[in-house]
């Protein structure tokens, strides 16, 4: 598939209907964090605590690590992927996501955001969950432990774009630019250690992965004509415009 480029350059934060899905899915993770912070604020306010506010919210849509309470909270496999638990950690991969997503974006279009984003996350959120049945290490806390933030997601993206775009330069200031392949592996190697250093666990890695197997898979069958996003897409133009008067 032939690399697009339509119309004038897009501005990086511009927003317009389908024309930047980056600044989109930046607005709607940081949306759904600032709503997160305020509903805490009212929980202490009310005097109720964080213990109070993680079981009555958060439980509800972070994604657990056991398939049996998949079953009774299905919607977190989508709702996990826009949480994130701190402002440095929102920030870090609301710049990751913009990175990533402006080279996308600018290269294939801003239809080939959305799905990456989202099925790179699910696919990521199910390679958690196996791996927290599979492995032993990581079977033993199944029964406690959840997941939750954009990483997978993000590592679709990343991985994509370091195959739509390999010799592509990021910050043209520095003696020329930085290769996308040296981006792509710093942003990998800081994902790990950030949840390394905040989590002090590996459960998390399985997601990562998949994350970035989605991202392998996903760009491959794109090159060759195939994109695996179109029906999605297809599917979300109609409902969105389902109550929109056709044009004359």
């Amino acid at each position: 598939m032939d690399v697009v480029e339509k119309g004038e350059p897009m501005p990086i934060l511009s927003l317009g209907e389908g024309k930047n899905m980056v600044t989109q899915l930046i607005l709607v993770n940081l949306t759904v964090f600032i709503l997160l912070f305020f509903t805490q604020v009212i929980y202490n306010i009310e005097g109720n605590s964080t213990i109070r506010f993680n079981l009555d919210v958060m439980n509800n849509i972070i994604l657990p690590a056991s398939f049996s309470r998949l079953a009774r909270l299905p919607w977190t496999m989508i709702t996990s992927l826009f949480i994130h638990e701190s402002v440095w950690l929102v920030f870090g991969n609301m710049v990751w996501l913009w990175a990533f997503g402006s080279i996308l974006q600018r290269k294939a279009g801003p239809g080939i955001i959305l799905p990456l984003y989202l099925f790179g996350g699910i696919i990521g959120n199910l390679f958690y969950m196996l791996g927290m049945q599979l492995i032993p290490a990581f079977h033993l806390t199944q029964f406690f432990a959840n997941y939750y933030g954009s990483t997978a997601g993000i590592m679709a993206l990343a991985v994509a774009a370091l195959l739509l775009a390999p010799n592509v330069r990021i910050f043209q200031q520095l003696s020329g630019g930085i290769p996308m392949w040296i981006i792509t592996i710093l942003y990998m190697i800081m994902a790990v250690c950030a949840h390394l250093f905040s989590h002090n666990d590996l459960t998390y890695l399985p997601a990562v992965i998949g994350g970035a197997l989605f991202g392998l898979l996903f760009m491959n069958a794109w090159k060759k004509g195939n994109d695996w996003g179109a029906g999605f897409n297809k599917m979300l133009y109609t409902i969105t415009h389902l109550f929109h008067p056709k044009g004359n």
